[in-house]
């Protein structure tokens, strides 16, 4: 019976190259694997490690490479040029049209919006992170710096306290202290660290990022949440987006009762949603964008920043002698004096050693897959409509070409001769084109404000007998697998 059902697939499946054959017969495809019936390629990709399967398949078949993957056609851009052109263009900013993307979340939000919603919400969004702060200069950014500030403090004290001479796993304490700078932001509330809310939501987004992969079987074959283990965490993932919806709901209702202004997404897309409403035109502003956005903002404002900072901090000690380096740049520089984001243009060597962690451990390695809106080429090739492209952000910072001996952790790569932070144009670290990360700038200022306190504050190290897997897990980014690291008070 089961080979009956794979061989009716398999024909099913031909038929349909034959249909597509005919409709794109005039299409030339950039060079890839040919793959097997209804699966394409998916079986040759590494669960664990995706990002290293599809950098073997782009130094196999050059910097443009196509493939299938379950029911969807897929480009792989592994050169920087042809991201950053690709990427310019309209034709190239749409979402990938992938299951539990589309599937679960509608098109809602920023990250799965495409066309008018997407164009309409990110100006919002650009306006809302301007009014918050996150600008060149001003008293804008000024409050800006007192806000993350605040996390800051408040984190290197509660890592003072916990610090033992057997080190301590430092997720959690990073977690909770970034996570309510995100919530103040986003929400414009914060929670203790033992808040049973607090607790579901930062355990609800640890399990997110892990089952919301590119690479997941369950968004190329959708009829997988058939089976029984692919319907469980199908169900949790449900069940667990009803339920943080329900919780902003509550945030919501407490906003409008307290009845005074926030400086938060929130109370700016509230009052947006109201005025459209009294004027009879709500346009995109509703109630199920208005959950959506609300989980873009703070998912991607707390995974990838988070990400990179237990990054830095797991290669600072590992790498003893570019820590010491930092801290001697800060004492010369700063003298008894903490740093701030004024001191960011002379800190260089910090700068660039974040910059090296966000390189040798890209947080998204896949990058964030786009998709064509219509027919388009690049690089010489035709690229079809509803054709995911993968910025193949680990192939990229991982290429010889424009990296010497990438797998090492070297700052001094982006350190120029004058002794000027480097921008080398094969990093891209928030992507690149119409669809980069809204928020780069307000990362940069988290990631330099928290890494700078810290160091300050202690010498980080590993405990005795360590032994640290520095490959990590991916999901939708690429994580530190549990390690401990030893705080050591500098005061």
């Amino acid at each position: 019976m089961a080979f009956l059902i794979y061989v009716i697939l398999g024909i099913c499946f031909l038929i349909f190259v034959y249909i597509l054959g005919k409709n794109y017969k005039t299409f030339r495809l950039p060079p890839g694997p040919l793959g097997i019936p209804f699966l394409g390629y998916l079986p040759w990709l590494d669960p664990k490690n995706p990002h290293v399967s599809l950098m073997n398949l782009a130094k196999k078949y050059g910097p443009i490479c196509g493939l299938r993957m379950g029911s969807v056609y897929t480009i792989l851009l592994s050169d920087p040029r042809l991201v950053r052109q690709a990427f310019a263009k309209d034709a190239f900013a749409g979402r990938a049209p992938l299951y539990l993307t589309h599937g679960m979340m509608q098109g809602y939000g920023l990250i799965c919006a495409e066309g008018d919603l997407w164009r309409d919400q990110r100006r919002f969004v650009t306006g809302c992170l301007k009014n918050l702060g996150m600008v060149k200069f001003g008293f804008r950014r000024d409050k800006m710096e007192e806000r993350i500030l605040a996390a800051v403090e408040q984190c290197v004290s509660k890592l003072r306290i916990r610090a033992t001479a057997d080190g301590i796993d430092p997720l959690e304490t990073l977690h909770h202290h970034m996570g309510n700078l995100i919530n103040d932001l986003v929400f414009g509330k914060v929670y203790e660290e033992d808040d049973d809310v607090w607790r579901w939501l930062r355990h609800l987004q640890e399990e997110g990022v892990k089952h919301i992969g590119v690479a997941g079987p369950l968004n190329f074959l959708p009829f997988l949440r058939f089976v029984p283990r692919y319907g469980r965490i199908m169900h949790s993932l449900i069940d667990g987006k009803m339920k943080s919806h329900q919780v902003y709901q509550m945030i919501i209702d407490e906003h409008r009762a307290r009845r005074e202004k926030t400086d938060s997404f929130l109370a700016a897309f509230d009052e947006e949603m109201r005025s459209r409403a009294d004027a009879g035109t709500t346009g995109y502003f509703t109630r199920p964008q208005f959950y959506h956005l609300l989980a873009d903002l703070f998912g991607a404002g707390v995974d990838t920043t988070l990400t990179t900072l237990r990054w830095f901090l797991l290669f600072m000690a590992v790498y003893p002698d570019e820590q010491k380096k930092i801290q001697d740049e800060m004492n010369d520089l700063l003298g008894e004096r903490q740093p701030g984001l004024i001191d960011r243009p002379a800190l260089i060597r910090l700068e660039a050693a974040i910059s090296e962690a966000q390189r040798l451990r890209s947080v998204t390695p896949v990058g964030i897959p786009h998709g064509t809106t219509q027919d388009t080429q690049i690089g010489g090739y035709d690229v079809p409509k509803g054709t995911m492209v993968i910025p193949l952000q680990w192939a990229i910072h991982m290429d010889p070409c424009y990296w010497h001996e990438p797998l090492r952790f070297e700052p001094g790569r982006f350190i120029a001769q004058d002794g000027s932070l480097a921008k080398p144009e094969a990093f891209l670290p928030f992507q690149a084109g119409k669809r980069m990360c809204v928020g780069d700038e307000l990362a940069r200022m988290i990631l330099f404000l928290f890494a700078a306190r810290i160091l300050r504050s202690f010498v980080i190290s590993l405990p005795a007998g360590a032994c640290i897997d520095l490959d990590g897990e991916c999901g939708i980014t690429l994580v530190p697998k549990p390690h401990r690291l030893v705080f050591t008070s500098r005061e």
